[in-house]
């Protein structure tokens, strides 16, 4: 069998990019069972609700869900189970004082395999309140419309 290279999307959570303002990212390694592994490889996973938390100095993933796999017998895992994350010590260490920070928190972004190794994307991010939630999306809307134009103009440039 080949080894695996490259980066291999499973999952996204496009909508933590919506509700939260992220200030920075962290690639972990996931400790999982072969089941769960088969599972990704199908393409199989759901971010929405997910979160990341520190619990005595190791970081731990939550409500992540990885569905049962369908060839799997009693050695199956609990699809919604808690899994470890691997991060280094001084990376933990430093989330650790930014989570203690009003209104931070973890939240994963992304699931892949990478060289065929299973890794989740962390944010540190802060929750937006309505009012931001808005004016990105006005300000995202600006930007469309802006570059609708600048093609329109473009076009008749040429025409």
């Amino acid at each position: 069998m080949a080894k695996e290279t490259g980066r291999k999307l499973i999952a996204q959570n496009k909508k933590a990019r919506h509700d939260y303002l992220i200030e920075d990212t962290y690639e972990a390694g996931m400790v999982l069972t072969g089941t769960e592994v088969k599972s990704l490889r199908q393409g199989r996973a759901s971010l929405v609700d997910g979160f990341a938390q520190i619990d005595g100095g190791e970081m731990w993933l939550h409500n992540v869900h990885i569905p049962e796999y369908s060839q799997g017998t009693w050695t199956n895992h609990a699809a919604k189970r808690r899994r470890k994350l691997l991060l280094h010590r001084a990376e933990i260490d430093k989330l650790i004082g930014k989570t203690k920070e009003t209104g931070h928190t973890l939240v994963p972004l992304a699931l892949y395999f990478k060289d065929g190794r299973a890794k989740v994307e962390i944010a540190l991010a802060k929750g937006k309140k309505l009012h931001d939630k808005r004016q990105t999306l006005r300000e995202k809307q600006d930007r469309r419309e802006a570059e609708r134009a600048m093609s329109r103009a473009r076009r008749k440039q040429r025409a």
